[in-house]
């Protein structure tokens, strides 16, 4: 699960990014109104934590043009600006949560853990088809009730398209969900991560099929 991390210090960003990525989640980092802007347009994610204290501008910018979209997209405030008037305008201006600094990590995944639990929101305490159960919290894969281990990208590509089960999903959106804005991505990477998928199904008998659509994206779906 990708998330956008909205913060200018340097340092935050990065012990925030590596946290969260122990955690489970693969996370961009950005460092003003800007960038978050362009991320925003170019990836779709699946929360966002967002510092208010930007160099180019306040962070509730960002909160409030989504909310005038009815982008839905699950926020979580992180700021210095600990008062009440101060977390009573986050909220109102469409944040899910509010966590002042300093903070404990442990509380911050617990916080991202909660909104996105909500109705509405992405995340499900599981994700069940066919034979296999994959648990959103501990990333881990259930066929037949047996646990087993795949990789990170794997296990993403295994979550977008549960996620989407019975519908087609755009090769864009795989790419972006496994990636984000990491860089340059080969041209075959997708096709390599589903490739490396449908054998790791196949090896442990799941009854799932992914059906490649030409030109298209791909598409989860019970092996009939």
């Amino acid at each position: 699960m990708r998330l956008l991390i909205v913060e200018d210090n340097a340092e935050l960003s990065r012990l925030l990014a590596t946290g969260l990525l122990a955690a489970g989640y693969a996370a961009d980092i950005v460092g003003n109104v800007a960038e978050a802007r362009d991320a925003l347009r170019s990836v779709t994610y699946a929360a966002m934590i967002l510092d208010l204290g930007l160099p180019d501008g306040d962070g509730l910018t960002v909160l409030s043009e989504l909310r005038r979209k009815m982008d839905p997209l699950p926020v979580l405030v992180l700021t210095a600006r600990g008062g009440l008037q101060d977390r009573v305008s986050g909220l109102r201006s469409g944040a899910d949560d509010y966590l002042a600094k300093p903070f404990a990590l442990e509380e911050l995944v617990a916080r991202l853990e909660a909104i996105l639990r909500r109705p509405g929101q992405l995340l499900g305490s599981s994700l069940n088809l066919a034979n296999l159960v994959y648990d959103t919290e501990s990333r881990q894969i259930f066929i037949d009730g047996a646990p087993h281990v795949f990789s990170s990208r794997e296990t993403s590509v295994l979550e977008i398209l549960l996620r989407r089960q019975g519908r087609v999903v755009p090769k864009k959106n795989v790419e972006d969900h496994i990636f984000g804005l990491s860089g340059e991505v080969a041209s075959n990477a997708v096709e390599v991560y589903v490739s490396r998928l449908r054998k790791l199904l196949a090896e442990h008998n799941a009854r799932i099929m992914i059906h490649t659509i030409r030109g298209v994206g791909y598409m989860m779906a019970e092996a009939k």
